[in-house]
């Protein structure tokens, strides 16, 4: 039904999900010739994780905020909330589908579901274990396994620069934006 009300204009609807990326490439995620072995030049310095929060309106936008570390609580209601903003000034309603992470349960995120609401921007939580109805999830395989295969970063910066400088798989979209958390 959300995807239908989509279609038709009478809603905006964007998929959100979080994901994380080391400064070193997993070997799994390479490719290599038969018989050659893999073989990886590595960093002197491992870095820290780098975490990508994305909202995905498939064949329209991508928006997404880079966070050294882990996506907190924090930087999961501040981009929740730019989604707010944007949606009570088009005046269009705006469904955010995601998955139930403890970070989307959490209370001090309940607490700003009703003031969400009426700035028109509503939460839909996909059932449990269900990522795969997630179309953001393929954006992040993509990613992983064609864009960032077989790459090494010198630190976290170096891949979070890369990856803000990244198209993304969707080549029909409008806009991506990035959003600093």
């Amino acid at each position: 039904m959300l995807e239908l009300s989509a279609a038709v204009g009478e809603i905006d609807l964007k998929y959100l999900d979080e994901s994380g990326f080391c400064a070193w490439s997993e070997p799994s995620y390479s490719y290599y010739f038969r018989g050659q072995q893999k073989r990886l030049e590595q960093s002197q310095r491992r870095g820290r994780r780098l975490s990508i929060i994305g909202f995905l309106q498939p064949l329209i936008s991508f928006v997404y905020g880079l966070v050294i570390g882990g996506v907190s609580r924090k930087s999961y209601i501040q981009m929740m909330e730019i989604e707010a903003l944007e949606a009570q000034k088009s005046g269009r309603v705006r469904v955010i589908v995601q998955d139930n992470g403890p970070i989307h349960r959490c209370k001090e995120v309940q607490q700003l579901w009703s003031k969400w609401e009426d700035m028109g921007l509503y939460i839909f939580f996909l059932p449990k274990y269900c990522s795969e109805m997630n179309p953001i999830e393929l954006e992040w395989q993509h990613l992983k396994k064609d864009e960032l295969a077989s790459k090494t970063f010198e630190d976290e910066l170096d891949a979070s620069l890369m990856l803000s400088l990244m198209e993304f798989k969707q080549e029909e979209k409008k806009e991506t934006t990035v959003h600093n958390v």
